[in-house]
């Protein structure tokens, strides 16, 4: 307990670089709790290796705790705008472009089941198709294919 409180600045700039390291590659910027609180770890150690801050445990936990406040308070939105910019991904699968003949017609809006590797599919298409012609996989997400007729090879 003494290597800590001899060395409290530098014990804090450890823990608030480690907060850091674990919210960034670990976590991915998924909560900013540990963001936060690293970061006023390392400005607290900073600020008490500089003796603007007195290097005591009372010192450290104050500082702490109204340094994650303010932090919070001032970049709590600017890091949910980035935490909000992603794009929506078209799903990329093996079955696109999967060729299969249907055992009944199937119109617009309509839907049948097609048993494919072990997995009952529900098929869907936005134009009419007739039983046992050939049809090709356009569009895949869960449990669900979307198909058009099938051109040429």
């Amino acid at each position: 307990m003494t290597l800590f409180t001899d060395h409290l600045a530098e014990t804090l700039i450890v823990i608030g670089l480690i907060l850091l390291a674990v919210e960034i590659l670990v976590l991915g910027f998924s909560t900013f709790v540990l963001f936060f609180v690293g970061l006023a770890a390392l400005i607290t150690g900073g600020l008490m290796y500089i003796s603007l801050v007195p290097a005591t445990l009372f010192g450290a936990i104050g500082s702490l705790a109204v340094l994650t406040a303010m932090l919070a308070a001032v970049l709590w939105r600017p890091m949910k705008k980035i935490q909000a910019k992603t794009e929506p991904k078209e799903v990329t699968s093996d079955l696109i472009g999967y060729r299969f003949y249907l055992p009944q017609a199937l119109n617009p809006g309509d839907s049948l089941t097609y048993r494919y590797s072990g997995v009952n599919w529900t098929v869907r298409t936005r134009e009419p198709l007739m039983a046992k012609q050939e049809v090709e996989v356009t569009k895949v997400s869960v449990g669900e294919l979307e198909v058009r007729a099938a051109i040429g090879e």
